[in-house]
């Protein structure tokens, strides 16, 4: 026979072990499986010198990115040309502010002679948008800072392989938090090429893909 304190042990700490679970522990940082990426091209504009990708559009701009790792840029890009401009949309969700870096942009840069300190860069200028009318613009200056970094550009973020053990910190892209700008969600993204040369057909910013890291 079982004594019904006996019974009752168990019991209480199936509960108390819910309960840690629910209110104990605070949810993990989203991984690279929770990633949702642009679905919609909504307009571009091809700048001088641009070509390359574009007999595969939209999807060549859609979904995942095809990292090459840090040496080798992907092939699976669009040349946006020298000022080219590319719209993309979410069309099925939005990106909202969340801890930390809200999206990613994935560009194919790469470091030359395997050096972190001496990449190929095309930068772009990155503004956002709720409903496609009203923009706001990350400050992009251009030049890198003193740890040599182009913080509010994209386009110098080489972008790894990815795989099922691929963490969302080891992926590459360059990232952007929606709070920089004060805002909470956008649905909108616009990458404008800050280059000035133009040789055809790969010239200025080439564009992979856009991620949402936080999304509802």
């Amino acid at each position: 026979m079982i004594h019904p304190q006996q019974r009752a042990t168990p019991v209480i700490a199936l509960l108390l072990f819910a309960l840690t679970g629910l209110w104990g522990c605070s949810p993990g940082p989203p991984g690279i499986d929770s990633l949702i990426y642009a679905d919609e091209m909504v307009s571009y504009s091809a700048g001088d010198g641009a070509g390359y990708g574009q007999n595969h559009l939209p999807d060549v701009v859609l979904g995942a990115p095809q990292g090459a790792g840090p040496m080798a840029g992907s092939l699976d890009v669009l040349s946006l040309g020298a000022g080219g401009e590319i719209v993309l949309a979410f069309s099925s969700t939005s990106i909202i502010d969340g801890p930390g870096d809200d999206f990613i942009i994935f560009e194919n840069a790469f470091q030359l002679a395997g050096s972190a300190e001496d990449t190929w860069v095309e930068l772009a200028e990155v503004s956002v948008s709720a409903d496609g009318v009203e923009w706001h613009t990350y400050p992009c200056q251009g030049t890198a800072d003193e740890q040599g970094s182009w913080s509010g550009c994209a386009g110098w973020n080489p972008v790894l392989p990815i795989d099922a053990s691929t963490s969302l910190d080891a992926l590459g892209g360059d990232r952007f938090d929606l709070a920089d700008l004060g805002l909470t969600e956008v649905r909108f993204i616009r990458i404008r090429d800050l280059s000035t040369q133009s040789a055809e057909p790969t010239a200025g910013f080439d564009l992979d893909a856009i991620a949402a890291i936080h999304h509802p």
